[in-house]
């Protein structure tokens, strides 16, 4: 029996497979081998990124930066560290002298834009969007390995040139300027001394998310009504509030002149208010921003406007309040933004 056609047809068979299978793996733009080369360079990318991140950060606060710092920043083992060092060096962004390396004004340049981008980027889902504050720093980690300089630029324009972002850090100009918060540690103050709060540290998110429970923001003003080892306690945002000093300290503020205003006792907030009693809006707290605090102020939430708590809902939330004959709910979370005067009856 001749095999040689059956052959011919096995060979033409495994040839098309072949073709096809090269096809799928190196087309053009989309084939899976050119598809794994791009992802391969942006992740390598996005580790220099980071890695020019830590250590400018170490510079800047006056901090060494090493191997080990670096692999723990960014999650990779100590020699990956090492060879990611030598790429930065063979980009001209780094310069390695024995044991200790620092940023040439090449790689200072570059991190000053990946900070720029990521904090633009805060900026931008804060006030035009309605992501949550503790999902502002994972969104623009994201964000900012993707922006070039023009879109950085675009960004700023578009935002009216801010100079920090909504945790109160600065933002780098194009020219790489930056102006300090010039805030101090909360747990630095005296008791009684008027303040405002002028950065909440983002960073680790567990401290953060607690900050963010307290319902605070920059801008923010405080006064410290006790200190002890083991607490502070102050009041901002028409409310008590008690942290152990080791959170506290991620609050910096700056003291305010003596004839500063400073919140008074009988500032609160609108979660505050029992069925039948009635508070006037003073404002609503600088910790709503972008789509909400808009929404806040197309209801009418405007400072002189007054707000009576009517109705509670069968599980203790939401709250119906009375607003120029209009009953509007708002969950627990929300009245906590919105800072009333109670109005006591005559």
């Amino acid at each position: 029996m001749d095999l040689s056609p059956i052959l011919s047809v096995i060979l033409l068979l495994s040839l098309a497979v072949l073709a096809t299978l090269a096809y799928w793996l190196f087309r053009a733009e989309n084939g899976v081998f050119w598809r794994w080369r791009r992802a391969r360079q942006l992740t390598e990318r996005v580790l220099q990124e980071d890695a020019l991140k830590h250590i400018h950060r170490c510079e800047r606060y006056g901090r060494r930066a090493s191997v080990d710092s670096l692999a723990g920043a960014i999650q990779i083992s100590p020699d990956a560290t090492v060879e990611l060092l030598a790429q930065l060096q063979d980009h001209g962004l780094l310069k390695i002298e024995g044991e200790s390396f620092h940023l040439t004004s090449k790689g200072h340049e570059y991190a000053l834009h990946i900070i720029r981008a990521h904090r633009l980027w805060e900026t931008y889902l804060a006030d035009e969007t309605g992501y949550a504050s503790e999902e502002w720093h994972d969104q623009a980690d994201w964000a900012e390995h993707s922006l070039s300089p023009d879109m950085v630029d675009a960004l700023a324009d578009e935002l009216g040139n801010p100079t920090h972002d909504p945790h109160g850090d600065p933002i780098p100009t194009a020219a790489g300027q930056m102006i300090p918060h010039g805030g101090q540690p909360l747990t630095t103050i005296r008791a009684d001394v008027p303040v405002r709060i002028v950065h909440l540290e983002d960073e680790p998110e567990a401290i953060y998310a607690q900050l963010v429970a307290e319902g605070l923001s920059p801008g923010m003003e405080a006064r410290l009504l006790e200190r002890t080892p083991e607490r502070l306690r102050f009041w901002a945002n028409g409310d008590d509030h008690v942290l152990a000093p080791i959170v506290a300290a991620n609050i910096s503020v700056i003291p305010l002149a003596p004839s500063a205003e400073a919140p008074e006792p009988d500032e609160t907030t609108l979660a505050s208010l029992k069925l039948g009693e009635v508070g006037q809006v003073i404002g609503i707290s600088r910790a709503s921003r972008g789509n909400e605090r808009r929404r806040f102020l197309d209801l009418g939430i405007v400072p002189g406007t007054f707000v009576e708590a009517e109705l509670i809902g069968p599980g203790g939330d939401p709250t119906g309040y009375r607003l120029r004959e209009t009953l509007i709910a708002f969950r627990h979370e929300q009245a906590q933004l919105i800072r009333i005067r109670k109005v006591t009856a005559e």
